[in-house]
């Protein structure tokens, strides 16, 4: 492999983690004031991933504060429950804390990767799911050939869905743009996954 391509590869696996990195944040806490101008900044292309990127920068210019911490419960969290659970365990099984939880913390455990006591979410979220590939992708939290099997087992099954009905939810305005974004990010990994070695 030439020099130019390990720098190519290298940038493509760089800006893999820091989407998983940006969609793990969107979908952890609501947006200050300060990233949703950074989002708004964001200059997409005409590829799949450019014109979700695009259409995240129009949403948050659009985007006022107040009006995303009431989205952001509502879908959430909500009184009782959110409009969305996004948990590995309720999308595959019907039920929170099943066995693809427990699988999940199996391997976690194996790759010496454990939530903080902070977070009171399981670890079968999808924010959670996201942060830990994007550091599997850069290495910080394990090697990065961890990236496609955690993907493989933990996300494909799964999150594709899981954003689509984020795209579709009746309490998103800005959050239908991040859920388009995820959808894509988690198709273009199947694929890439699909491609031979």
């Amino acid at each position: 492999m030439a020099i130019s391509d390990t720098a190519q590869r290298d940038s493509v696996e760089a800006e893999r983690a820091q989407l998983f990195g940006l969609l793990a944040r969107l979908l952890s806490a609501v947006p200050d004031a300060g990233l949703l101008r950074s989002l708004a900044g964001l200059a997409g292309d005409a590829s799949p991933v450019g014109l979700a990127i695009g259409g995240l920068a129009r949403a948050a210019a659009a985007a006022a504060p107040a009006a995303l911490d009431r989205e952001f419960f509502d879908l959430f969290t909500g009184v009782g429950r959110g409009e969305l659970l996004p948990y590995a365990s309720y999308y595959l099984t019907g039920f929170l804390h099943e066995r693809p939880l427990a699988e999940l913390r199996g391997d976690l455990a194996r790759l010496g990767i454990a939530r903080t006591e902070s977070v009171a979410e399981p670890e079968d979220h999808i924010a959670f799911l996201c942060e830990t590939l994007a550091g599997l992708i850069e290495g910080r939290l394990g090697p990065p050939e961890e990236a496609a099997p955690f993907f493989a087992r933990h996300m494909r099954p799964w999150a594709a869905r899981c954003f689509a009905d984020l795209e579709r939810a009746e309490a998103a305005k800005f959050y239908r743009s991040v859920g388009t974004l995820g959808r894509v990010a988690v198709e273009i990994e199947q694929a890439a996954a699909e491609l031979p070695q």
